[in-house]
């Protein structure tokens, strides 16, 4: 997707973030802020998703499994072209079933399925709750507001469209597994406000 566009999308999306601080111990020195960026790496390569401070629930749980490498041991175990890919958990009754990982929802009107969002999965509860295990990225260019105020979205991608192209065009089988494995690491990694845009050219 062209870079402009998507800093566009960003734009309506309400992109002007509350910074998160990590203090230093050191006198006489100013704190510099930090921002938290979601790091899907696969064997395709990584991409980058900035995490909504306005879905706080959702982001701090995406957040904490990553620390915990609890997407580490699954794949993309879903890829469906023109929809969703979609990993961290199998999409099954048992990963589902009383999970501990289950999140009310934090909808907004301002942030949808757009081209690149990052979501959580659900089952068919009648709360709409998310399942922490589980988390999608939308891969249609021109979005699917169909799922708006029906599944959470808490990120977006902001480097790596190619990468997501390249999963979303992997081979599957009937139940659209990759027929060879992709593989997770996710994990979050600390930008100051310089290294966002020297390292993946936002400018906030």
């Amino acid at each position: 997707m062209n870079r402009i566009v998507l800093f566009l999308a960003l734009g309506a999306l309400g992109f002007i973030a509350c910074s998160e601080k990590e203090e230093t111990d050191t006198p006489n020195q100013p704190t510099e802020s930090t921002y938290d960026i979601g790091v899907v790496e696969t064997r395709l390569g990584s991409m980058y998703f900035w995490l909504y401070d306005e879905t706080p629930k959702h982001k701090e749980m995406f957040i904490d499994l990553a620390n915990q490498s609890h997407y580490n041991q699954f794949t993309f175990n879903r890829v469906v072209r023109n929809f969703v890919i979609q990993g961290g958990c199998p999409d099954s009754v048992s990963y589902f079933e009383n999970s501990p990982y289950l999140l009310d929802p934090e909808f907004r009107d301002s942030i949808g399925h757009i081209y690149g969002a990052l979501g959580m999965g659900r089952d068919d509860n009648p709360d709409k709750q998310s399942n922490g295990c589980q988390f999608y990225v939308v891969c249609r260019e021109s979005g699917l507001p169909q799922l708006d105020s029906n599944y959470m979205i808490f990120g977006q991608i902001v480097k790596g469209t190619d990468v997501l192209e390249t999963i979303e065009s992997q081979k599957v089988d009937v139940n659209d597994k990759p027929l060879e494995d992709i593989p997770l690491n996710v994990f979050i990694r600390k930008y100051t406000e310089k290294e966002l845009l020297d390292s993946l050219g936002l400018q906030l």
